[in-house]
């Protein structure tokens, strides 16, 4: 009996384990990845994002806003490896960009990008968002945009976004959360919102499903082209379409009549004889 109980609870302790590792599992690799369904704030949270100056290069869709910072990699990625999937999809999408204030005096951004942000909230202008986020942050000097330090109304614009990235983080905390840039706010098919501290690539496999966007897209400006064989010219003109032969023609030998002998060449003209000619002592010829 003694050795029975010892088994079973050996048994136990081993389901236990065997339990815990594969909630552990199912956690770490796939449910914490998953987005949070929206279920108190929603009217808070849409009233935030419709008030916000969003940036979008047009799509006319499904709203989709990506909401993050210039120097988030993770944002960076995002846009360039899932945008183009989600405009396939039909879906457009809404960037928003602020500057983070300073974390215990060090400032967590220059003034060149709060001039940007400043410039951006106010104009929505997409064309100077692709020129920012294509040049370096070290070579990005806001040539020609008005400062925001200094400037009480800009650096109210920037103080604005901020406030906006706060007041939207606190909202997606209290649905459970959590923090990661970039944050990704959507409706599914079904009209639920949903949200995603997506700084993690395991995570956008979600959004994807849920607006039923391809995994991948073609490259822009790819083109169809045939077959081409090894060795030849594939911008050279097409072989020119040849009449058919006549059969009569093709039937009988052409027989080349025999050129003509080159005519005798004209004998030059003798030169004339030299003449004598006397000198005092001396004839010459």
């Amino acid at each position: 009996m003694r050795r029975f109980f010892i088994w079973s609870a050996l048994a136990a302790l081993i389901g236990l384990i065997l339990a815990g590792g594969g909630y552990w599992a199912y956690w770490n690799y796939y449910a914490r990845f998953q987005p949070v369904v929206i279920a108190t704030h929603q009217s808070e949270i849409q009233r935030l994002l419709d008030e916000a100056s969003w940036l979008s290069g047009g799509g006319g869709g499904e709203p989709l806003y990506i909401i993050g910072y210039r120097d988030s990699g993770a944002m960076q990625r995002y846009e360039r490896d899932e945008v183009p999937k989600l405009r396939a999809a039909g879906v457009e999408a809404r960037i928003i960009v602020f500057a983070r204030p300073e974390r215990e005096g060090l400032a967590q951004s220059t003034a060149a990008e709060r001039a940007t942000v400043a410039e951006l909230w106010l104009t929505r202008d997409w064309s100077l968002y692709q020129r920012w986020t294509a040049t370096p942050t070290s070579a990005w000097s806001a040539a020609g945009i008005p400062a925001s330090d200094g400037n009480l109304a800009r650096a109210a614009v920037v103080e604005a976004g901020r406030a906006f990235a706060t007041r939207l983080t606190a909202a997606l905390k209290s649905e459970g959360l959590g923090t990661g840039y970039p944050l990704i706010v959507w409706r599914d098919r079904e009209g639920f919102m949903k949200a995603c501290a997506c700084n993690d690539s395991r995570s956008w496999a979600f959004i994807r499903d849920d607006l039923n966007a391809p995994d991948r897209v073609a490259a822009s400006g790819a083109r169809d082209s045939a077959p081409v064989t090894p060795g030849a010219d594939p911008e050279s003109l097409p072989y020119p379409t040849l009449p058919p032969l006549d059969p009569a023609a093709a039937g009988s030998p052409v027989v080349t009549p025999p050129a003509a002998p080159p005519a005798p060449a004209t004998p030059p003209t003798p030169r004339a004889p030299p003449q004598a000619t006397k000198q005092d002592d001396t004839t010459f010829f």
